[in-house]
């Protein structure tokens, strides 16, 4: 019988919480969407946060919803049997796990008592602004990279801390899955995915860096525990299981709660097979999967990261700023209509306008469509003049912020890849894959959607015996399940060389 697990999945600007069904030994992995709520930043004052109580009231609606869909799915098709005189009839199974991913960097302040300090600072807060170079004044880039392997972003949990206020008055850090996984269970901890992109973790000793943290004043004793996916941090608190239905020892795994970690967990590849991945959504990941991390001078000067993954990979990866900027430009215009949008944008003259995707300008939230007129400005070129325009803008600079980052990544880590996995979100949108496999000059294999649930299902599905030994074992099941859509590269690629010179120079 399939095991019923739900997935709390929770991006930038969504979250979700998925049924997840796992029967290895039948072939089964199947995905069904129980809760789906708003997700984003909040302003008080003159400060960004993340609506963490919201957040958290929405995660118990959708465990109650997914235990209701398990309960469901689980009842014979025949006429159940009347009920005995002795009794009820036996309750038919509910969810057997609860798993939390989400973003990274981000975190909740606890005190001596256990109690949230303050709702946390969202990244795109201008608190960091300046911060990263004031601390790299006093621990230089280099010693950073050496111990932590990551890419320098003024966001990092790091230069969130050296610019948080009151911290003194803080026992305890708990990274944003971690902190709900607190409130489920009252267990504290930190997941090594999530721990490991906060630039205070030792990458080669899968540690916290006591010594990093010291030297930018994170109090002794601050960061918990460090505890690896697949393990069970612990059952229901009995208020929760009040609240949801669920049965008081369901237990709450961790998972890759780095929601990419859970992500690349569900790429499709075939055993053997050199790929590379785009993790598109909100953010684009890209990068490759590797034994170990590539902390050389070329790969810190090339800025790429070197997060932990699933069962003791490295995510050797760069942020790319992603379908942000496009989602920015729709809520600004106030338009829903995508699909029309794309088509018109397939329409639109190709390489009239690039942008480059990772412009600080295009960071925060605001008038995103006023911004890309102001980097024209700024690098001479004629503003688009109509959304089909903006769109094919975005888009075809991602594909090259994409082209460029996937070059330097098989540079960098002497690896070379035949394929280009993309998962998430972003896998749907067919102008942005295709322009993608001409702009690599390699075929693009899109899907799975959920692949960040599917993910963090199957570390679920593995941790309470599934038969699903390795992530070999995990993604085949996935490619047996799922529908890929493949994109063969078309077009010159002298053109993409010309483009890609146009926004980021020559090499």
């Amino acid at each position: 019988m399939a095991v019923n697990l739900a997935a709390v999945d929770l991006g930038a600007s969504s979250g979700r919480v998925m049924l997840g069904r796992v029967d290895a030994s039948v072939g089964q992995l199947d995905l069904t969407e129980a809760h789906r709520f708003w997700n984003g930043a909040v302003r008080l004052g003159d400060t960004l946060h993340w609506d963490i109580l919201a957040l958290y009231r929405e995660t118990l609606v959708g465990l109650a919803a997914a235990n209701t869909l398990a309960q469901a799915a689980t009842t014979p098709p025949t006429h159940p049997a009347p009920a005995s005189p002795a009794g009820p009839a036996t309750a038919q199974p509910g969810l057997a796990g609860v798993g939390i991913d989400s973003w990274a960097v981000d975190y909740g302040l606890l005190d001596s008592r256990g109690r949230l300090l303050g709702n946390p600072v969202h990244y795109r807060d201008a608190r960091t602004d300046g911060v990263m170079e004031r601390v790299l004044q006093h621990i230089s880039a280099d010693e950073l990279y050496a111990v932590t392997g990551l890419q320098q972003l003024p966001f990092n949990t790091i230069y969130q801390l050296a610019a948080e206020r009151g911290l003194e008055q803080a026992a305890t850090l708990l990274m944003i899955p971690d902190l709900l996984g607190y409130w489920l269970t009252g267990e504290v901890g930190a997941e090594a995915t999530n721990a490991s992109t906060t630039q205070l973790y030792d990458v080669r000793a899968r540690g916290w860096s006591e010594g990093l943290a010291r030297r930018v004043g994170v109090p002794a004793g601050l960061l918990p525990g460090i505890r690896e996916a697949g393990q069970v941090i612990g059952p229901l608190l009995p208020a929760v299981a009040e609240e949801t239905g669920l049965d008081p020892a369901t237990p709450v795994i961790a998972v890759g709660s780095h929601d990419t970690a859970s992500s690349v967990v569900a790429v499709p590849a075939a055993e053997g097979e050199r790929f590379a991945y785009i993790s598109s959504g909100t953010w684009s990941l890209v990068g490759l999967e590797l034994d170990e991390p590539v902390l050389t001078a070329e790969a810190q000067a090339a800025n790429f990261t070197n997060e932990g993954g699933v069962d003791g990979r490295i995510r050797f990866l760069r942020n790319v700023m992603g379908l942000w900027i496009l989602q920015e430009c729709l809520r600004v215009w106030g338009d829903d209509d995508l699909p029309g949008l794309l088509r018109a944008a397939a329409e639109a003259p190709a390489f009239a306008v690039l942008i480059d995707p990772d412009d600080p300008s295009f960071l925060a939230p605001g008038n995103m469509p006023g911004r890309i007129e102001e980097f024209c400005a700024r690098s001479g070129q004629d503003a688009p003049r109509s959304r089909a325009a903006v769109a094919r803008c975005v888009l075809e600079s991602l594909a090259l912020a994409y082209r460029r980052t996937l070059r330097l990544a098989q540079e960098v880590a002497g690896r070379e890849i035949d394929v280009v996995h993309v998962i998430g979100g972003g896998s749907q949108n067919e102008l942005l894959c295709q322009l993608t496999a001409d702009a690599c000059g390699l075929p693009v294999l899109a899907g799975p959607v959920e692949a960040s649930a599917l993910g963090n299902v199957l570390v679920q599905a593995r941790a309470l015996g599934e038969p699903l030994p390795d992530l070999t074992a995990m993604r085949a099941l996935v490619r047996a399940t799922h529908k890929l859509r493949p994109y063969q590269p078309q077009g010159k690629p002298a053109d993409w060389d010309a483009a890609e010179s146009r926004v980021f120079g020559t090499r």
